[in-house]
């Protein structure tokens, strides 16, 4: 669903379409109208396309690093993953070793009945 906003960035007002919801796109737009702002008064004289060039440039730098960590973050979520599943069919393979082990052992506590009640 198309949501038509107005939002105003540095006094100029756009008109947008999005399909997200309004009040996220406004929080965004006046996040940057803050960040330009605030790079405009941090130096002399600098024009709002540099000002605006420069906070574009810092959006992307960390999108990109937050991309790079989620990268990371799957990774050794993969791994971690891998790991419980080897865990697993370890685990498995010990409870069957187990549970022969009790059945040899009740076997074998058997037998020693047996060979007792013979022995008598």
């Amino acid at each position: 669903m198309q949501n038509k906003v107005k939002v105003t960035i540095c006094g100029k007002e756009y008109s947008l379409q999005t399909d997200e919801v309004p009040s996220y796109v406004i929080n965004l737009a006046k996040k940057l109208d803050a960040q330009i702002n605030s790079m405009m008064e941090s130096s002399d004289n600098i024009p709002i396309t540099t000002a605006t060039v420069l906070v574009a440039l810092s959006a992307l730098d960390e999108a990109h690093k937050a991309n790079e960590n989620l990268d990371r973050i799957r990774t050794q979520i993969k791994s971690y993953v891998d790991d419980a599943s080897t865990a697993r069919a370890d685990c498995e393979e010990k409870d069957k070793e187990i549970a022969l082990l009790r059945t040899k052992i009740v076997s074998l506590e058997n037998e020693l009945k047996i060979k007792k009640l013979s022995e008598k």
